[in-house]
């Protein structure tokens, strides 16, 4: 008996070591080798026809921010800041006359047009599946040496993402906890998701839209502010919302969803690595929570559609709330 149970010891120990030692890998969708979409294939006609039949009123909440000059970003690792600027205005139409319609017209048609350059993971916005991978791959295997050109990834671009209408749940952990805000590099667990949903008096269900309130929006004008130490979301947080809960879709509103640094060894990014790379989970990013905090409203239809960046690792979004009965 003495020596069985040895040998068992030894094999648990064994095995878990093995297991500890495991490196992460890339996802293969249960959805088929052509899948770029990942778990966004939970919403379904069905799906989406039973969160509509539940809206409440026509009461709408705007989830989205504006884009400005200064605005918060990754500027700071090199991307390029939000920049605007105006290609025509009604004096200069008067001086140029690009039309070639003469003074006469241009003072009676006064014309302004402008134009923008971003970083696309900036604002309001969601990663694609293509934004962060594992050894060179990403979602389902696709990898870098054979699907990403000069004129951006041939998968899971941001142009395959579908409009996203599915029930939208926020999560609001400042007020759980008793707090405005939750302090800076605050790191999200289970139990406080936990908390959330005892005091919202709601659950979650496979095929859900969460959205994570840190109350750090309130910031989001000043850039220094916004951006320092911002809280985020665990790694053993989000791994409970996708293998405990079966989330669909993650936002929060700061700009990383997660909290840094990382406390995954090799990995500066694990939230990110884990969602995107290996369980297909979008992630979006600088989502307007507060008109819901302010109304404690905890359950929501969520419709949402990013534009169709071919290619691109991410796009803006401007998704919105209607309350459910």
């Amino acid at each position: 008996m003495k020596n069985m149970f040895l040998s068992f010891a030894f094999a648990a120990a064994a095995s878990f070591a093995a297991t500890a030692l495991a490196e992460p890998t890339v996802g293969i969708s249960p959805w088929g080798p052509d899948d770029e979409i990942g778990r966004l294939n939970l919403m379904t006609e069905e799906t989406r026809a039973a969160v509509l039949s539940r809206v409440a009123s026509g009461k709408s909440y705007d989830l989205s921010v504006d884009y400005f000059v200064g605005m918060p970003s990754w500027h700071g690792i090199g991307d390029p800041r939000y920049q605007y600027w105006l290609t025509h205005t009604p004096h200069g139409t008067v001086v140029d006359d690009p039309m070639g319609v003469g003074q006469e017209i241009n003072h009676h048609v006064s014309y302004t047009g402008d134009a923008v350059s971003m970083y696309t993971h900036m604002g309001t916005h969601i990663d694609a599946l293509n934004h962060f991978g594992l050894k060179g791959k990403i979602w389902n295997g696709f990898s870098a040496s054979e699907h990403l050109g000069d004129r951006g990834w041939k998968k899971a671009g941001a142009e395959t993402i579908p409009p996203i209408i599915a029930r939208g749940v926020m999560l609001d952990i400042p007020v759980a906890l008793g707090l405005e805000e939750l302090p800076e590099n605050y790191r999200i667990t289970p139990d406080d998701l936990k908390s959330a949903l005892s005091h919202h008096k709601v659950d979650l269900q496979s095929g859900d839209v969460v959205m994570i309130r840190t109350g750090r929006m309130r910031h989001y004008l000043d850039e220094t502010a916004y951006m320092h130490n911002a809280p985020g979301l665990d790694i053993t947080a989000a791994k409970w919302l996708v293998e405990e809960k079966g989330a669909m879709l993650l936002g929060a509103d700061n700009l990383s969803l997660e909290a840094f640094p990382s406390q995954t060894e090799g990995d500066y990014v694990p939230v990110h690595t884990y969602l995107l790379a290996e369980k297909g989970v979008m992630i979006m990013e600088l989502v307007m929570l507060e008109d819901l905090s302010r109304d404690q409203i905890y359950e929501f239809a969520f419709i949402g559609g990013s534009l169709k960046f071919r290619g691109a690792s991410a796009a803006p979004m401007r998704p919105i709330a209607l309350p459910l009965k």
